[in-house]
């Protein structure tokens, strides 16, 4: 890992209408709407579904890292992520998040040290502790 402080550049362009496209150097380029919630159309990325997306991503990547530092074997992990907007004194804001988490392990593992490590994803995530809502994790660890 590099030393910190880290600096990440992303970028969006768009038109009066239509979608945005969103970039960022050596990446391919995606577009964005508003979601249907704020009547934009059905089955496009959103700013809010990305932020959604990220948290879970996020938790994986941080389980990845912790059960090879921990030397964990896994089959596969499943993570959906659930942002709850509100509006909080006129200004729209995520209230909580809610991660739900299915890991599959191999027969003989132990279960309550990978419900543990799960635990520390969910703590660990660094786009997470960067949000302001509250969180909650839903674990399951299921023997293969």
């Amino acid at each position: 890992m590099h030393p910190y402080p880290h600096t990440y550049i992303a970028a969006a362009n768009a038109k009066q209408a239509g979608r945005v496209a969103v970039t960022s150097e050596d990446r391919p380029a995606m577009e964005t709407e508003a979601p249907p919630q704020f009547d934009g159309p059905s089955g496009v990325w959103s700013p809010e579904t990305l932020l959604c997306a990220s948290l879970a991503d996020c938790f994986i990547l941080t389980f990845r890292s912790l059960s090879r530092m921990s030397n964990l074997q896994w089959r596969s992990l499943e993570c959906r992520v659930e942002g709850v907007l509100e509006r909080i004194e006129r200004v729209p804001s995520f209230t909580r998040f809610t991660t739900v988490a299915n890991l599959v392990v191999p027969a003989g593992t132990d279960t309550a040290k990978a419900r543990v490590l799960l635990e520390r994803a969910e703590q660990g995530c660094l786009v997470a502790n960067s949000l302001r809502g509250t969180r909650a994790l839903e674990a399951q660890v299921t023997l293969e």
